[in-house]
């Protein structure tokens, strides 16, 4: 081991913790755990640094664009775009081992009678011919149409949108959020409604595939037993991708996306994989996920992966309307507390050091909250913000995954807010596959405490299948939990209309995703007035339908 690695395994880790026995095994994994992610030799970034080996545009027997378009990171003079050529998406890509380059253009029409800008972009071999475009030099808050096109063929055309000008005063916003779409468990129709909404932007909030093997209940099979490899996690997104509403949703919005543990692997920590295999081959995992992952996301190169690191916790300013803080809750937290599950609070849960976004996440929320002059602040992110206890009278149960597991770095944030006196706080938050809807309370364990912000938390598109309006165990948790004012446990999405004076969160759901075409309706709207921090239910099927 050359002496920098030494150095740097040096500073992750004091050896001297280690030789006199007070670091325990998941601080050891920890630490070994991000020299290896370190010290991994394949860096995309220094991969794509080498020779570029070019190739003229192929012939293509099957049509290439199969995975649809996609546009994404939107800002007020540009947008990325995004396809992949794939004409045998589900075995590799069926694609030569060369770069191939493409053209791109984006217009003010869908006919693309007025071309504003374009260009030649490659399908880099190295990220399986995905493309991303990073187009500028646009107006702000407009309408464009792209397409691209590779030998004679021609892609779909996607439809994107730019963000109003930095500070601007901006009368409206509507946008939508959704997370966990597993393919197995149902179809995806909340897209192919989504798609047809009026909306400026969608934010997708992670578990966006799922990395697991073929179910044998499956009401449509995966294609392969539970991914490991890059070219597994390439199969399996080239899969989902493979759904027409989830195309169709892609192109007709630009998105902001994160991801959770699905994506890599189920409820994994940081460095830490989840049943304690060992810390190498997870590394390689990590890494392999994050780049498929990239590859398949409208992303901007900030966040092509370093081996297992990959830049996702990012800001969106919608003019002066809304500043969004979408944040990265899985890379960089500790291990769950008392082993994971639903557990009673610990001393171990409790521990003032234990982080779920990490030290330098944690920072950059607060500076951008401290920093913001917009009329709303939200954070876009992954798992239960809320207190949500679980057991009924005495005592309490935790999801020792959430929030609730990391109670110390969440009360650093509300601390926060309450210090700097900040307005019109909102959590958006996907990973539980039911809706609720919540008050932040200044104190969760004083519910005469102030409200200091509401967190609307969305149902998943598919996972957990047909679901319900209710299940046995709501009652109970609404009881235990004064500020939580709603429940529902069918699939959908929740649609957002904000304005300087309200936010509107309208609650969509379907009846059923175990065969395709169901209906959607609106299960119920929250309306938040400016400064209250109070959730006044407008509608409720179940008592106005």
């Amino acid at each position: 081991m050359d002496q920098e690695k030494l150095n740097l395994l040096q500073n992750m880790m004091n050896l001297n913790d280690w030789k006199s026995g007070d670091m325990d095994r998941r601080g050891f994994l920890r630490a070994t755990g991000k020299f290896a992610a370190l010290s991994l030799g394949l860096t995309l970034a220094g991969t794509l640094q080498g020779p570029r080996v070019i190739g003229a545009e192929p012939f293509f027997e099957t049509y290439p664009f199969s995975l649809g378009v996609a546009s994404g990171d939107p800002l007020p003079d540009g947008v990325v775009l995004w396809t992949r050529l794939a004409p045998d998406p589900l075995n590799g890509g069926g694609m030569p081992s060369y770069d191939v380059p493409v053209r791109w253009e984006v217009a003010t029409d869908k006919a693309f009678s007025n071309v504003v800008r374009h260009g030649v972009e490659f399908a880099r071999h190295q990220l399986a011919h995905s493309v991303h475009v990073e187009v500028d030099g646009l107006h702000p808050n407009q309408v464009y149409y792209y397409q691209f096109k590779v030998g004679n063929e021609t892609s779909p055309v996607g439809r994107t949108k730019t963000l109003p000008a930095f500070g601007s005063q901006v009368a409206s916003m509507s946008f939508a959020f959704a997370s966990c779409q597993n393919w197995q468990v149902g179809y995806y129709t909340a897209y192919k409604h989504m798609a047809k909404e009026d909306l400026d932007l969608v934010f997708h909030l992670g578990d966006y595939i799922y990395e697991g093997g073929i179910s044998a209940t499956a009401v449509r099979p995966h294609n392969s037993d539970e991914i490991m490899t890059l070219e597994d996690y390439r199969n399996r997104h080239s899969l989902y991708r493979s759904d027409e509403n989830l195309q169709a949703a892609h192109a007709a919005f630009p998105w902001m996306v994160t991801m959770d543990d699905h994506e890599v692997e189920n409820n994994f920590a940081g460095l830490i994989p989840e049943k304690g295999q060992p810390v190498e081959p997870f590394i390689q995992r990590r890494a392999a996920a994050y780049q498929a992952y990239y590859e398949h996301m409208p992303l901007r190169r900030s966040s092509l992966p370093h081996g297992a690191s990959m830049q996702l916790y990012r800001r969106l300013s919608f003019g002066n309307l809304i500043d969004f803080h979408v944040l990265d809750t899985r890379q960089y937290r500790d291990d769950q507390a008392n082993g994971d599950g639903r557990k009673a609070p610990s001393t171990e849960s409790k521990d003032p050091n234990r982080s779920l976004t990490g030290a330098d996440q944690e920072r950059w929320i607060l500076d951008g909250l401290g920093n913001s002059k917009a009329k709303w602040n939200v954070l876009a992110q992954q798992v239960f913000f809320a207190h949500r206890d679980f057991k009924s009278g005495l005592g309490e149960e935790f999801s020792m995954d959430a929030w609730d597991g990391y109670p110390a770095n969440r009360e650093r944030i509300l601390n926060f807010i309450k210090e700097k006196g900040i307005s019109n706080f909102v959590v958006l938050t996907g990973d539980v596959h039911q809706s609720w809807a919540n008050e932040i309370k200044a104190d969760f364990q004083d519910p005469s405490s102030a409200n200091i912000g509401v967190e609307f938390v969305g149902t998943s598109i598919s996972s957990g299948g047909d679901g319900a309006d209710s299940n046995n165990a709501a009652p109970s948790i609404l009881a235990e939990n004064s500020h939580i004012k709603f429940f529902n446990n069918q699939r959908g999405y929740v649609r957002c209309t904000v304005t300087p004076d309200n936010w509107t969160a309208d609650y969509r759901v379907v009846p059923y995703v175990s065969r395709p075409d169901a209906p959607i309706a609106t299960r119920a709207t929250f309306v938040v007035e400016s400064g209250k921090q109070e959730l006044q239910k407008t509608y409720d099927a179940l008592v106005t339908a």
